[in-house]
């Protein structure tokens, strides 16, 4: 008899919602605050919305992961829908407790067994994950399997992003390293990416202009590598940034299939707007 396993993951991936129903993964929503009032993000507040109201707002937003009770409430769900299993899918465990909180709730529900698994990430780096889990599970796949085949994903999965100003990710206490502050002194484009689980500066390039051809060179030797067979551009409230360089990885890497995606509000509010990323991984 088959295990019948759910798949849910938070909302940081900014899947589409299309996706997210075809494939039936469940989503947490975390939260921005924003002068004080708090937003479950894709359910009470859109990517634009956000990046409009941050700039009306008279302080600094701030986000906040889901309580280990709205875990619960879901698991509890799925259990009396029939689900022996769940792989819970989060943003790394390294700049967020909402990986903890899912790990936690899943102990408190007798009869389900719940995987939490850590993308190490963030945004669709971490919703390839989700994706991947959700399609082998409706194709009844056991969960070792699954589990591996995540365990390859993240082996060839890479990010690298550049944001336009460094003081988000200070203020809000994800960037490690404090020669960050140089950084925005000098005016450069900082390249960042996650290394165990944090967010730390990868590269300083003096223009963005040199900063996207350095990732373009790494993107290459994944490719080279055969780490790199799908890839998403990730923009932050910027489509036609976003699409331009889509277009032109499109062009030169003809071999890869790229898609775009974007940084909602709780990832909007460490990277702020005009953030720009690149990530890939295997199919």
């Amino acid at each position: 008899m088959n295990e019948k396993i759910a798949v849910v993951t938070d909302s940081t991936t900014y899947l589409p919602d299309e996706v997210k129903e075809q494939l039936r993964i469940h989503v947490v929503p975390l939260s921005v605050i924003i002068d004080g009032k708090s937003y479950r993000e894709g359910e009470e507040l859109s990517a634009a919305d956000f990046y409009q109201k941050v700039k009306e707002a008279e302080s600094f937003p701030t986000s906040s992961q889901p309580a280990p009770g709205e875990f619960i409430q879901l698991f509890e769900t799925l259990k009396e829908q029939g689900f022996d299993t769940v792989i819970s899918i989060h943003l790394s465990s390294g700049i967020s407790g909402t990986f903890q909180n899912a790990a936690s709730a899943g102990t408190l529900i007798e009869g389900l067994n719940v995987v939490a698994y850590d993308s190490e990430l963030s945004c669709m780096a971490q919703g390839m994950f989700a994706v991947k889990a959700a399609e082998m599970a409706l194709a009844n796949e056991p969960l070792d399997n699954i589990i591996q085949e995540l365990d390859k994903i993240k082996q060839a999965q890479n990010a690298y992003f550049m944001v336009d100003d460094l003081n988000n990710l200070q203020r809000g206490g994800r960037l490690n390293g404090a020669q960050a502050l140089v950084g925005s002194l000098l005016q450069i484009k900082p390249i960042l990416h996650f290394n165990d689980k944090q967010i730390v500066l990868f590269e300083k390039v003096r223009t963005q202009k040199k900063a996207l051809k350095r990732i373009e060179d790494i993107l290459q030797t994944a490719i080279q590598n055969k780490t790199a067979e799908k890839a998403y551009v990730i923009h932050g409230n910027d489509p036609e940034k976003g699409e331009a360089w889509l277009a032109h990885l499109e062009a030169k890497f003809p071999e890869v299939i790229f898609e775009l995606s974007y940084f909602g509000p709780v990832i909007g509010t460490h990277l702020g707007e005009g953030a720009l990323g690149l990530t890939w991984s295997i199919k």
